[in-house]
């Protein structure tokens, strides 16, 4: 069973429109949405969660359609938002008393493990915490009762290096094991492609491309200089600059002599993005 489903997403505003976007997301996997601001995927977020009503397509998380059984679906899915929804007058114990009687799976012991891992007082009220703390808390109580599925959007913005660097390995340790699953946005690459197997990349509300981390690294690279030579079924993407002539493009399409420099998730994304533009 695939823990996420989505076909055919669209969402259209008067700017804006999220255009058809369609991902799988297996069970026991983390897959990255890679986008500018604006690009589409908070709104493919709230489309998920119900928080938007789309126009078009369909969502089924774990089997089941999110339109028929809404209510048990979020029992297993963790979320944390851009803004962490929590009332400024509560302190963290409070929001687990809360969540004691929210969630029926909700794990305490989890939680004040957790509250305590990534150092939160338990008796400082939110609205005195800072961005990163905010963010903090919003972790630990979405790793708190269970959930089969995080959805995470933004989770590690505004987190100083260290304590990122903690919660990309919780999560790494939470998906692990194969019965749990992310869907996680950031703008910060170098955290997706530590916690990710899926990468995704959206822009202008399209999905530009969506391949494995390891496809992305070992199949994908530039070529400098001539150009001319190069099949042009292999070129995703060519520059043309002072400095003279590049492409992107596919490793397995070109002869195994062809010199061809490696290149990073943020540098493949960035060449895709300034294409279209």
């Amino acid at each position: 069973m695939n823990a996420l489903e989505i076909h055919d997403l669209t969402k259209r505003y008067p700017a804006f429109t999220l255009d058809h976007l369609t991902l799988t997301l297996p069970m026991g996997r983390a897959i990255g949405l890679i986008g500018e601001n604006g690009a589409g995927k908070s709104t493919t977020i709230k489309l998920i969660l119900g928080m938007l009503r789309r126009d078009e397509g369909s969502i089924q998380i774990f089997g089941k359609n999110i339109d028929e059984d809404i209510a048990n679906v979020k029992e297993d899915i963790g979320v944390v938002l851009d803004e962490v929804g929590i009332p400024g007058c509560l302190t963290p114990m409070q929001v687990g008393q809360i969540m004691k009687h929210t969630f029926r799976q909700w794990n305490s012991e989890q939680y004040a493990r957790l509250l305590n891992k990534l150092s939160l007082p338990n008796d400082k009220q939110f609205k005195d915490f800072s961005r990163g703390m905010k963010m903090k808390l919003g972790i630990a109580v979405a790793m708190s009762h269970d959930a089969k599925l995080l959805i995470l959007d933004e989770a590690t913005s505004g987190l100083d290096p260290v304590v990122r660097d903690e919660v990309v390995e919780m999560l790494a340790d939470y998906v692990r094991d194969g019965a749990h699953s992310i869907l996680i946005s950031s703008h910060i690459v170098s955290d997706l492609e530590k916690l990710c197997d899926d990468i995704a990349f959206v822009h202008n509300g399209k999905l530009l491309l969506c391949e494995t981390k390891q496809t992305l690294l070992e199949d994908y690279g530039v070529v400098k200089g001539s150009i001319d030579d190069i099949p042009a079924q292999a070129i995703l993407r060519r520059r043309d600059t002072l400095e003279g002539a590049s492409a992107l493009v596919r490793r397995s399409m070109l002869a195994p002599q062809t010199p061809i420099n490696s290149i990073s998730i943020e540098d493949l994304f960035l060449y895709m993005v300034k294409e279209v533009r």
